[in-house]
């Protein structure tokens, strides 16, 4: 790998504007293929006859993408994050194709699955890019820049998605959208060329994919769609399969997420613990949402679902206070705060079960909501690249993105099991809810009560993701960096990047989490 690129100007400047726009443009047309296939999916479930299929499009997108996320990690360490990148978006593409000209639902499934594949590929690929390409000080940047690309597409992508799939046919909304991802990814391929392919050290030998990661990773994939299934019907022969899930899910989550994770222990493992906390209980609440003011307050659909919309540009505005320089000595305050925001924000939305209470107060909620969320997942984001050295940034994006989606996987079931015991009526799993029928109040704050409580656990997370316990392998090496703070964060048996030097290439090799 070689890097041309000087660290002076903004993510827009001349050596890395045409590598921005590319990425970008690709977080975009996938944030718009997220919110609009929601829209789409049910009508085509209707039109394949797989309505009793509807949750395994969803759980399928996941469960693959999990295995992809931890695939996409190894390749991108040891051959560089072009790779992954080209394969996960002709795949993401792929599935798109198969599932828009599917003729029967099991077919829609499966293209469902392809996609996820591809998108856990893509997804670790571009935070590895953004590892390798941008100097530290542009990382809160380019970060922001991701999140400020949902914003169009929460608004328009259902009104859009809605039209096409009324006039021409919820097929066009999956077909369509692969084409429109080739330029993009041809204006970033240059630059990826130049700045982030191949591996680190072009003259270290290449390391051999680790079986055994690879093995762990079909496990938590086969283990979270096994939970997923088990939570879709509440009779007592799903103890089966949910008791399998979990003896498969269990070891794999040990094994590939950092040490001391499930402990929250300083460092890098609250850091990706804390990710997990904040979108599992965050997106489980979001998704139960509209069907609130649906079945509780009689509104239609849409008007549920732009209730929701001011959040995506709150929570643009949340990624870009936190990418501000001035805010960085601040940052883990910035996180506590954010999930304090979060928290509120969820414990809010069921007020609106009391007539009196006016239905723009969960707009209102969710948009403090969201600008929380902006400023905790960019966050995130920005300190797990601080603490792993470029040889390891892969795998780590992926365990973070792994706790990302495990989460929603796991707190879904849960919220949609205690929905469903407290008469709720059905609901489909993902992102996406299907329509229930005599829906007892008593059922959503069963979810949203319990959200509040975890996002609040998140809070106490975020005040420990600076420092670690030393390990006996390796001796302290603390260092501060452009911004002042002090990096002391080693643990056990793993290796982390610590940057001691304003300039970009100057870095110290210490053992940490990885």
């Amino acid at each position: 790998m070689t890097d041309d690129t000087d660290d002076t100007g903004g993510v827009l400047s001349k050596p890395y504007r045409a590598l921005s726009i590319g990425i970008v443009s690709v977080v975009l047309l996938i944030a718009f293929e997220a919110t609009a296939v929601g829209t789409a999916m049910p009508v085509a479930a209707r039109e394949l006859d797989g309505v009793s299929l509807y949750a395994f499009a969803f759980s399928g997108y996941f469960t693959t993408s999990l295995f992809g996320m931890v695939l996409s990690g190894q390749w991108a360490d040891r051959r560089g994050p072009l790779g992954p990148l080209a394969t996960g978006i002709a795949l993401f593409a792929a599935g798109l194709l198969l599932s828009g000209t599917a003729g029967a639902m099991w077919l829609f499934i499966v293209g469902r699955a392809v996609q996820g594949l591809g998108g856990g590929l893509v997804i670790v690929g571009l935070y590895v890019i953004v590892s390798r390409a941008y100097p530290e000080h542009l990382r809160a940047s380019i970060m922001a820049a991701f999140a400020a690309s949902w914003v169009v597409p929460s608004v328009v992508g259902p009104l859009i998605s809605g039209t096409v799939t009324e006039h021409l046919g919820w097929r066009w909304v999956f077909v369509g959208i692969p084409v429109l991802v080739l330029a993009p990814l041809a204006l970033a391929l240059p630059a990826i060329r130049r700045t982030a392919s191949g591996p680190v050290d072009p003259d270290a030998p290449v390391a051999a994919f680790d079986r055994r990661r690879i093995r762990l990773a079909l496990g938590i994939s086969l283990g979270a769609g096994l939970l997923q299934y088990a939570g879709q019907d509440l009779r007592w022969l799903s103890l089966v399969p949910a008791v399998v899930g979990g003896a498969v899910l269990v070891p794999a989550v040990l094994g590939l997420l950092p040490k001391g994770t499930y402990r929250a222990a300083r460092g890098l493992p609250s850091v990706v613990l804390l990710r997990g906390v904040a979108a599992g209980s965050f997106i489980t609440a979001e998704s139960f949402v509209p069907l609130m003011l649906v079945t509780q307050r009689g509104l239609s659909p849409t008007m549920a679902g732009l209730s929701l919309a001011v959040g995506g540009a709150t929570w643009a505005l949340g990624s870009y206070v936190q990418s501000r320089p001035r805010m960085e000595p601040y940052r883990s305050r910035l996180v506590a705060s954010g999930m304090v925001l979060v928290a509120a924000s969820i414990l809010a939305a069921p007020s609106v079960l009391i007539e009196a209470v006016p239905v723009w107060v969960v707009g209102v909620a969710w948009g403090f909501g969201c600008f929380g969320m902006g400023m905790v997942i960019a966050s995130t984001s920005v300190l797990l690249l601080r603490l792993s050295a470029p040889a390891d940034a892969g795998s780590n994006s992926a365990a973070l993105q792994i706790s990302d989606g495990l989460s929603n996987v796991l707190l879904l079931a849960a919220g949609g099991a205690a929905f469903a015991a407290l008469g709720g009526g059905t609901v489909g799993a993902g992102h996406g809810a299907g329509e229930a029928t005599g829906s007892h109040p008593a059922a959503f704050v069963a979810v949203f009560v319990p959200m509040a409580v975890v996002a609040l656990a998140g809070a106490w997370v975020g005040t420990r993701l600076q420092g670690a316990r030393v390990s006996d392998e390796a001796a302290p090496v603390p260092a501060a960096d452009e911004t002042g703070l002090v990096v002391t964060d080693v643990v056990t048996d793993v290796r982390m990047d610590v940057l001691s030097d304003p300039a970009p290439d100057a870095r110290t090799d210490v053992r940490t989490d990885g």
